[in-house]
């Protein structure tokens, strides 16, 4: 089994837990310089996060309470891809169960890996354009309120320390790099 790529080779992988979301492996690795290590793994099926724009030129953010670092946090629109699902198609669904939105125009903007040192996530980030709103469709154990920001809003939030999402952050930057804006 080979996870680490030209630094590290696996020689051993050790299952600590399985869960709903997420994998726990303990590796012990082959370094570059011929030592063998430890490396404790998350392995996380991916997932999305959009930045969708109203037809006012808004944001739409969702805010939520995030148990892991006891808190309620705005965000955009994002959710965990299921097994072998196309990122694409969870941005889809994702941007309708959580704001109740489908998108007419939808632009890549990249991928992030929010946390390298541990955690193999990679977060697939889309911008959508014309949305037509209906209901959201929330899991029942998700309580999501939605709001609604300009871009000069965001950029305020995320810098007064108000949004401190990895996903909206590095989304609102693609977004600018790609559009000066």
């Amino acid at each position: 089994m080979y996870h680490a790529g030209s630094d590290g080779k696996t020689l051993q992988s050790h299952e600590v837990y399985s869960g709903r979301i997420i994998r726990v492996r303990n590796d012990e690795v082959l370094l570059p310089n011929g030592e063998h290590g430890w490396r404790e793994v998350v392995d996380h099926p991916g997932g999305v996060g959009i930045l969708a724009f109203d037809d006012q030129g808004r944001v739409a953010l969702v805010r939520q309470f995030r148990y892991a670092v006891g808190q309620h946090l705005w965000e955009i629109p994002a959710g965990k891809r299921e097994k072998g699902e196309n990122p694409f198609v969870t941005a889809q669904r994702e941007l309708n169960e959580e704001v109740g939105a489908a998108a007419a125009r939808w632009t890549e903007l990249g991928s992030i890996i929010a946390s390298p040192g541990c955690y193999a996530e990679v977060l697939y980030l889309y911008m959508a354009e014309g949305l037509t709103f209906s209901e959201q469709h929330l899991d029942e154990d998700e309580f999501i309120n939605v709001g609604a920001y300009t871009i000069d809003e965001l950029r305020k939030k995320i810098y007064s320390g108000e949004i401190e999402d990895s996903k909206t952050v590095a989304a609102l930057l693609a977004y600018a790099d790609k559009y000066g804006k």
